[in-house]
């Protein structure tokens, strides 16, 4: 696997994202050796769910072969595209901020901030992966405009986990209420302004983080390859 990623030059950025995770867990460790509260714990396992949709996408990255297989490269986008919003969504937690003082708060904002920004990167490499997926198949100036449309789809799946209180896996332990309640928003848009308000900003914010990593990583490669 090593290898594999060292190929793909995702090496170096991979083992970033992992000593990334390791702080923050420790910081998260370290919040609950001083306090004894372990309030924050569950930021691990967020941070876990936004590693998912990276695993999803380096696989496909990585092992070009499973390409033909159309059947098998479907579950894995679908599983990808299922989980995404799971790394934005720690932008969230920043809500629980207050919610428990037995810290002083701007450690608490720190560590919050440090697992949002790695679950940020776990989610904007898995869609640098899926374009250049994407690139392959469609034409590369197509894969922008759908990169900013996932990015707001996921921006909805961020109101759906956080007010609606919906997973990525009740697509299957509850499909039908999960699609009625989709629908219902979708049918209805002008009953839930809350939903449409936070999934247009949200996509806005997210979508402007994104282009500028994007922009930064470009003007980079142009500079050094002049």
């Amino acid at each position: 696997m090593v290898e594999l990623l060292r190929k793909y030059h995702r090496l170096h950025l991979t083992i970033l994202l992992i000593v990334m995770s390791i702080i923050s867990f420790s910081m998260s460790v370290f919040r609950v050796f001083l306090s004894h509260s372990d309030m924050f714990l569950f930021l691990n396992w967020n941070l876990f769910l936004a590693f998912i949709p990276w695993f999803f996408s380096t696989i496909i990255l990585v092992k070009p072969n499973l390409h033909d297989r159309k059947l098998l490269i479907l579950v894995l986008l679908l599983l990808w595209l299922l989980f995404f919003p799971n790394a934005p969504y720690i932008l969230t937690d920043l809500f629980h901020l207050t919610e428990e003082l037995s810290m002083p708060i701007w450690f608490d904002l720190i560590m919050i901030l440090a697992f949002a920004w790695t679950g940020l990167l776990f989610g904007f490499v898995s869609l640098f992966n899926i374009e250049l997926f994407m690139k392959k198949y469609i034409s590369k100036r197509l894969v922008p405009v759908i990169s900013g449309f996932l990015l707001f789809l996921g921006s909805f799946g961020i109101y759906l986990g956080r007010y609606l209180r919906w997973n990525s896996w009740d697509i299957i332990s509850e499909p039908y209420a999960l699609i009625y309640s989709i629908g219902d928003k979708i049918i209805n848009p002008f009953s839930h302004p809350k939903a449409w308000g936070m999934t247009l900003l949200m996509g806005v914010l997210l979508n402007m983080i994104y282009w500028s990593l994007k922009a930064l990583e470009l003007e980079s490669s142009d500079k050094f390859s002049t």
